[in-house]
């Protein structure tokens, strides 16, 4: 390894097993600062020797080769340089479901799963042969695919503008066997299509406001795509966008589901009166912070069941 430190080019073959690598690696980790050093550690290792965490432990005493030592190595300078972990692994988990990331793509998180839950709750509740679902800057195509996986009736349709994302989220959807996951490289800031039209319309889209982009962790403000993170302004800009969107594709019938960031929650009420938009709910995350915008077109009639 490079001059991270001159500290990180000691394992070496024949003297290092699995345990002696991950206390020295995690050590390491922790003198740098990171977080959960012990646990990247574990998962950079077992995704080397293609063992899961507890099979790993299962094998301690086992002596690594220099190719295991090099590929490790390899992916320990990334994480080093804090690149995510997840661009390291090539894959997180989502909704229980493995879903494939890298560099371009925007890294799923847990509290985005609140959103799919309540999207999902909404689908169950109509007890429709089939609910038409637009996802709008599908990102890994996470969110798309988890609906699909979770409401037999849904049927995605997911967009996102940058080719990468699409790429992505293709692989994700072939992986799964996604069959009523349907991706299309779109702008939504362009408008509606004649004639579309959706019973739900759901989206994460960029909030992080620019000052606060600047703000962010290494991890994210210096790897993932910006584009995925901040509209460059206040944070509200694609929110603008998506009530505009709701109005022309949203069924009569049909809701909105979108997820927010902190401090967001009052601003968005009040943004989507001036457009003709029914806030009918915000959800909050675990940790009480408000998180999911639930809404439908004003005027609009409730739905079927």
């Amino acid at each position: 390894m490079s001059d991270t430190s001159s500290h990180a080019a000691r394992p070496v073959p024949g003297q290092w097993t699995v345990l002696s690598l991950i206390e020295w690696s995690t050590a390491y980790l922790v003198g740098k600062g990171f977080e959960e050093a012990r646990l990247h550690s574990e998962l950079l290792l077992a995704h080397v020797l293609g063992l899961n965490r507890l099979q790993l432990y299962l094998q301690f005493d086992r002596p690594l080769s220099a190719a295991e030592l090099a590929s490790f190595k390899t992916l320990f300078k990334r994480r080093l340089g804090h690149e995510p972990l997840q661009y390291v692994l090539g894959e997180t988990v989502f909704m229980g479901l493995p879903i494939a990331v890298a560099p371009g793509v925007l890294i799923p998180r847990p509290e985005t799963e609140l959103l799919v839950e309540e999207v999902v709750t909404y689908i169950r509740s109509l007890n429709e042969e089939r609910v038409n679902v637009l996802d709008v800057g599908t990102g890994s195509g996470n969110i798309a695919i988890a609906v699909a996986h979770l409401a037999p009736s849904a049927r995605v349709t997911a967009i996102d503008r940058s080719p990468e994302a699409i790429d992505m989220a293709r692989r994700n959807v072939e992986r799964h066997a996604a069959a009523r996951v349907f991706l299309e490289l779109r702008d939504a800031r362009l408008g509606a299509r004649p004639g579309e039209h959706y019973h739900v319309l759901v989206s994460n889209p960029p909030y992080i406001a620019r000052d606060e982009f600047e703000k962010l962790e290494p991890e994210v403000r210096l790897f993932e795509p910006r584009i995925a993170l901040t509209d460059e302004a206040d944070g509200m800009g694609f929110y603008r966008t998506l009530f505009r969107f709701a109005a022309e594709v949203l069924d009569p019938a049909g809701r909105f589901f979108f997820e927010i960031g902190f401090g967001q929650a009052d601003h968005l009420r009040a943004l989507a009166a001036s457009a003709g938009i029914e806030v009918l709910d915000i959800v909050p995350d675990l940790a009480e912070i408000p998180r999911v915008l639930k809404g439908r077109v004003a005027g609009s009639s409730e739905p079927k069941g």
